[in-house]
């Protein structure tokens, strides 16, 4: 069944098959949407006199059993229709005869798909502010509760200066308010009720679109119909700039992690359940989950400029190219949870060494240490510096690796609560 069908010679099976690409597969993914907004568009179609209350109550029942359907998984879209659309359209008519015919009033497959993605950009951001949250209160846990541990803080690569792993997990708790940030910026763009404006430039039917925006329960409406047909593309590259946020950090953080527990580093560990070994090598503890989190995180952080290209310099109106964004974006929904999941997962049960700094290497860490303990006594900051330098050099340094950091956001002064504070309320913006 197609949409567009006029009862004239269709396309022929070659060109259905390269039109229709993963639709059938992909729109699973909207179609509990699809049955929502055809409710609110009944009910709306119903105000304004085109549905009778009897057929508006027929419709509803109908959709409201293809909704449990798809709750059981039981829901399919066969190889006749060429997408979730079609598929239900033809499910009412087989049920209600007419009246299936008349859901269609007032509507076009581009606003219809377009208010399907609002609601499925909506509700997948705020499932992964969700997986974000948990990761958050994981690396603050952390933060705390090793706070007084010591280790190397690195610049160029090089052995720096004094770090904690108060600061490290911190570091990354703090980061995530980042990513909240472009996450809830991407929720407020989705956050915006297209249906009504049909093809793209409204219908000469009296539609009610303040009443759909209600019944969906979105924020506003995108008023202008061209304005509403050219958030497709914009809607989803504006979601991949907010997934590709949180992926940097979780990539980032992912090859601390792998680099830490090398054994040229030995500064944590995890389980062995929780790690790989090597066919050939029995020494090796591998951490396969987060060289797959940071190879995932990173294909994630593609998705932007994926998407720039295929939506890059189209003019407005519909395109078919607007097909291939569910292609890459779904996909990526579903990798980026499942890498906050398992990350939140395997940081439940890191194990930390606390000795680090004992090592000889590590010495040096203590020289700008040593240098601002002149300073505070009153020694210039370039003669201190010298001084220091020259005894490196003549191998008479002594480091005193007593730590005494007191402003905000250092060693001594972690900030957690502020930061949490400061997660909280922009979680609670959402």
């Amino acid at each position: 069944m197609k949409l567009w069908d006029k009862g004239q010679t269709s396309t022929s099976d070659i060109i259905d098959r390269f039109t229709v690409g993963n639709d059938r597969v992909l729109d699973l993914q909207i179609a509990e949407y699809d049955l929502k907004a055809s409710q609110a568009h009944a009910k709306m179609l119903n105000s304004i006199e085109i549905l009778s209350d009897q057929e508006t109550a027929d419709l509803i029942a109908a959709l409201d059993q293809l909704l449990v359907q798809v709750d059981e998984g039981t829901f399919t879209i066969e190889e006749d229709f060429e997408d979730v659309h079609s598929k239900i359209e033809y499910e009412l008519t087989q049920e209600l005869g007419e009246t299936g015919k008349k859901i269609h009033a007032g509507r076009s497959r581009n606003d219809q798909v377009l208010v399907c993605l609002h609601m499925y950009v909506k509700e997948q951001l705020t499932e992964i502010k969700e997986l974000t949250k948990a990761l958050f209160e994981q690396l603050i846990e952390l933060s705390e509760e090793h706070k007084e541990v010591l280790i190397p803080g690195y610049t160029h690569m090089q052995v720096a200066m004094p770090s904690s792993f108060g600061l490290w997990f911190g570091s990354y708790a703090e980061s995530l308010i980042d990513d909240l940030h472009m996450l809830q910026a991407a929720y407020r763009i989705a956050d915006q009720n297209p249906l009504g404006s049909a093809a793209g430039y409204g219908t000469s039917l009296p539609l009610d679109r303040s009443m759909t925006t209600e019944l969906l329960d979105f924020d506003t409406l995108k008023y202008n119909s061209v304005a509403a047909q050219m958030s497709r593309g914009r809607l989803e590259k504006m979601t991949s700039f907010a997934l590709s946020a949180v992926a940097g950090t979780l990539s980032k953080l992912s090859m601390d992690v792998c680099q830490y527990m090398s054994q040229n580093f030995g500064f944590l560990s995890f389980p062995d359940e929780l790690t790989t070994g090597s066919s050939i090598m029995p020494h090796k503890k591998n951490p396969d989950v987060f060289e797959l989190v940071r190879a995932k995180s990173n294909s994630i952080q593609n998705l932007p400029s994926e998407l720039t290209l295929i939506t890059n310099n189209l003019p407005s109106g519909y395109h078919r190219d607007f097909q291939l964004l569910k292609e890459t974006l779904f996909p990526a929904v579903e990798t980026l949870k499942s890498c906050l999941d398992i990350s939140r997962f395997m940081f439940e049960q890191v194990e930390v060494k606390t000795d680090i700094i004992e090592d000889k290497k590590y010495d040096y860490l203590f020289s700008v240490e040593e240098v601002n303990k002149n300073v505070l006594d009153g020694v210039p900051f370039r003669e201190a510096y010298q001084s220091v330098g020259q005894a490196i050099e003549e191998g008479n340094f002594v480091p005193d690796k007593s730590i005494n950091h007191t402003h905000e956001g250092s060693i001594g002064n972690l900030c957690n609560k502020e930061i949490r504070e400061k997660f909280n309320l922009v979680y609670n913006q959402f």
